[in-house]
């Protein structure tokens, strides 16, 4: 009997690189989609590649032929469109047709929690781009998790580069926000059971973290597990996320247009609904954040130093930094 056949969209992203050797290991064969598979092709030439861009039902059909299931893991909010709401929205309506069309039983969707208040640019369109994709007749899993942390994440990105760059930082009343931080292998584990979920019907699913931290604790134990210092953080509460959100893009190296939008998600406490999910799986063992951090940390390390004026900034800063022991 062949083996299960899997569209990969995102496959070139943070989680679908993480993704694939799973599921490869799990005896699936994955078909990845790039709007550049030639580019792909070249860096990661071991993978079955295929092009296609999500906003064309054409080739998301194409994509699709053959396949029995499908990862739905594109976002266009680092494309920094105006409009990206919509269109990832459109794209998500397109693809569950697709979908359909072409005979694939389930599709399994990445996501962010649902905030109990009125939810940011970002997050709103994640939402909706779940709700688009369940809305479809292919049986859909939507899995909703807080920062995933892990060499390559976007917001991991930022929350390592405060906690390396800034020895001292105006604490805006937000950072006092409470989440659930996953490490990218508790993410990974959770996308490669959904495929086999027992379902009736599509639905969603918070993955939360095994702890309940605040945005401040973060950076403080980050700062420790780089053998730093900790920063020396004011708070004013008249420092809202938005405002918060310009001084960021000047110490981290993610894209504007992401890191604008994940900060101004931080606003209010980023929670799961439950757990159930985990319990339906039978894992139990998550990551700690520590663990995970550190996890992250050490794969940074292996790709070599920071190239550039800011490699030279946090070298200078971290010997000022740094302490003699990891606590």
């Amino acid at each position: 009997m062949p083996a299960p056949q899997v569209l990969l969209t995102g496959a070139t992203g943070f989680v679908g690189g993480y993704l694939w050797p799973q599921l490869t290991r799990a005896g699936y064969t994955v078909r990845c989609l790039s709007r550049d598979a030639e580019r792909a092709r070249r860096r990661w030439p071991e993978r079955e590649w295929v092009d296609g861009d999500l906003s064309d039902p054409e080739q998301t059909h194409r994509a699709l032929d053959g396949c029995d299931c499908a990862y739905y893991l594109a976002h266009g909010m680092a494309e920094g469109a105006a409009d990206f709401r919509a269109r990832e929205i459109r794209s998500a309506e397109q693809f569950a047709g697709a979908a359909a069309a072409a005979g694939v039983r389930r599709i399994v969707y990445l996501g962010g929690f649902a905030p109990q208040q009125r939810p940011s640019e970002h997050l709103r369109s994640r939402l909706e781009v779940g709700e688009a994709l369940r809305a479809g007749s292919v049986p859909t899993v939507e899995l909703r998790s807080s920062m995933i942390v892990g060499h390559g994440s976007l917001s991991w990105l930022i929350v390592r580069d405060l906690a390396a760059r800034l020895p001292a930082m105006v604490l805006p009343r937000w950072l006092n926000s409470r989440t659930q931080p996953i490490a990218i292998e508790d993410v990974v584990l959770a996308l490669v059971r959904a495929l086999d979920l027992p379902l009736s019907s599509s639905e969603w699913f918070d993955i939360p973290g095994p702890e309940t931290i605040t945005a401040r604790e973060i950076l403080e134990r980050t700062a420790d597990l780089q053998g730093l210092r900790r920063p020396l953080m004011v708070e004013v509460p008249v420092l809202t996320p938005w405002l918060s959100s310009h001084w960021v893009r000047f110490v981290t190296r993610a894209q504007w247009s992401v890191a604008r939008e994940l900060v101004l998600g931080l606003a209010v406490d980023f929670m799961a609904q439950d757990a159930r999910f985990w319990e339906r799986v039978g894992h139990q063992s998550l990551v700690p954040f520590n663990e995970a951090a550190r996890r992250a940390l050490a794969a940074e390390h292996a790709d070599g130093p920071i190239p550039g004026a800011w490699g030279a900034v946090e070298r200078w800063i971290g010997g000022a930094r740094r302490v003699r022991a990891h606590p």
